[in-house]
């Protein structure tokens, strides 16, 4: 049974849903810290807003819209900021490539494991969640709309007021950050 409006209770959204929506935002903003507030701002606005549920879905479904609106103005605030000193000619930015092929000192090592068991390697999924939370603002934004959002490049785009070009740019740039941490740290681990 769908809530209607007169039902809405916020106590029983933290006690019902507070688990799920509190997981979704740590596996999307990679910081304890961070989730905590996005959630405490989602309950809030649902909170001052709650005369706009009309019970056409359930309150999750429209409580995790609003988590997803949070989560997406909160990257949107981090790209807008100017970047602080990026390093680009660090050894996996610059000279990977060669004439359009891998430099072969510096091409991807073969992991040597199966794509489908990593997903389910708790060690790795803390790695990347690690690695992820080093880049800088911008890029994690970008990869985490794309990535685990599932964004559209135009979508992103419009979203954080970026060329496509750009949006390509620095899904590149995280990629290559992003192998080159999981080699050193998941790899020392394993």
């Amino acid at each position: 049974m769908q809530s209607t409006v007169t039902e809405i209770n916020p106590e029983r959204w933290v006690h019902s849903y507070g688990d799920y929506l509190y997981n979704y935002a740590l596996s999307r903003l990679y910081s304890k810290d961070l989730a905590e507030d996005i959630l405490q701002e989602t309950f809030l606005y649902a909170w001052q807003s709650r005369d706009s549920f009309s019970g056409k879905s359930t309150e999750r479904t429209w409580l995790i819209s609003i988590l997803k609106r949070k989560i997406a103005d909160h990257y949107r605030e981090k790209a807008t900021k100017k970047e602080q000193g990026i390093e680009f000619n660090t050894p996996f930015i610059q000279g990977d490539f060669l004439q359009g092929k891998w430099n072969d000192e510096r091409a991807p090592h073969d992991w040597g494991v199966d794509e489908d068991d990593l997903s389910k390697d708790e060690n790795f999924m803390r790695s990347i969640r690690q690695c992820i939370s080093h880049l800088p603002d911008k890029w994690k934004a970008v990869f985490t709309l794309k990535h685990i959002e599932e964004l559209t490049n135009n979508e992103i785009c419009e979203m954080l007021d970026m060329s496509d070009n750009n949006i390509w740019t620095i899904l590149h740039r995280s990629r290559l950050r992003l192998r080159a941490c999981i080699e050193n740290l998941w790899f020392k681990k394993i």
